[in-house]
């Protein structure tokens, strides 16, 4: 079993240097799916805002990297890595991933073929991973002024978004589930450009408010989205606190709860950087249906 565990080890580490010479930046990531290295500050009593500035590894997709000595570093600091993640919204290619998951009873790759005819694009020939759940992720490759927010079937059910923050499991990674592989026929292809159509249905653009002073919310109904925040468990704090925002935001007091939002996800460990771009996606949507 020892070796078996040292030859994953070996083509993880093989395959996230392979996707660093390509631009891509990288981490380690364990059978589990998530970062291997755990945070250097997870003793603290209180929340660290930390991306890394303390100079330690841990700090998850902050840690990526497409230095051939920094991805060995990685590596060597997590034996156990079986896999590798890859950051997205970074240049070069400041990737997207859209995330076709078979979980939900929906059909994600139909629900977004909907929606290319509804809204007039094409889904291009690009990068496609196949996971060992039997979804998909495809790659797409975004402007380099546009911060795509990571989300969780607000699009459509079954269909997450990688952005921002977020990261997509690498080909070639081996988890509890299985094995991800590159979908034959796109081993060739380069992420392609996303559809400006679709673009602006996962990063819709920001609509100004014209409105003097925003509301306060009353006690009890601002401080019981913040602790539905808080409850959240992992895999659900995105989604719980887009949840959040998009009520508070539909009441009318999303931008004076926006501070103890992101706070409450913070503690209940998202970053802050992935929490103000849930928000910040809670308010586009507002505003485009109010704007």
């Amino acid at each position: 079993m020892a070796i078996i565990d040292r030859q994953t080890a070996t083509l993880a580490l093989a395959h996230a240097l392979s996707a660093a010479e390509r631009g891509l930046p990288v981490i380690p990531l364990s059978a589990t799916k998530l970062p291997a290295l755990r945070s250097p500050h997870r003793d603290s009593p209180e929340p660290v805002l930390c991306r890394g500035e303390c100079g330690l590894t841990g700090h998850g997709v902050h840690d990526a990297t497409t230095d051939p000595a920094g991805v060995r570093a990685l590596f060597a600091a997590a034996p156990w890595a079986t896999g590798y993640g890859i950051a997205c919204g970074r240049p070069p290619h400041h990737l997207i991933g859209i995330d076709l998951d078979t979980k939900s009873q929906t059909d994600s790759l139909a629900a977004l073929q909907h929606l290319a005819l509804q809204h007039l694009f094409t889904i291009p020939a690009t990068v496609t991973v196949l996971t060992p759940s039997g979804g998909r992720h495809l790659w797409l490759t975004g402007p380099s002024d546009v911060v795509v927010p990571n989300s969780a079937s607000r699009l459509a059910p079954g269909i997450d978004i990688r952005g921002a923050g977020g990261y997509l499991v690498g080909p070639g990674s081996v988890t509890a589930h299985g094995a991800y592989r590159l979908a034959p026929g796109t081993a060739d292809l380069g992420p392609a450009p996303c559809p400006r159509p679709l673009l602006r249905l996962i990063a819709p653009p920001v609509r100004p408010h014209h409105r003097t002073a925003p509301p306060h919310p009353a006690p009890n109904q601002g401080e019981g989205l913040v602790q539905f925040v808080l409850a959240a468990q992992e895999g659900q704090r995105n989604t719980r606190l887009f949840w959040a925002a998009c009520r508070a935001y539909e009441n009318g007091f999303g931008e004076a709860l926006a501070e103890a939002l992101t706070r409450a996800a913070v503690q209940a460990g998202l970053t802050e950087h992935e929490a103000r771009a849930t928000i910040a996606s809670a308010a586009r949507l507002h505003a485009g249906r109010h704007g």
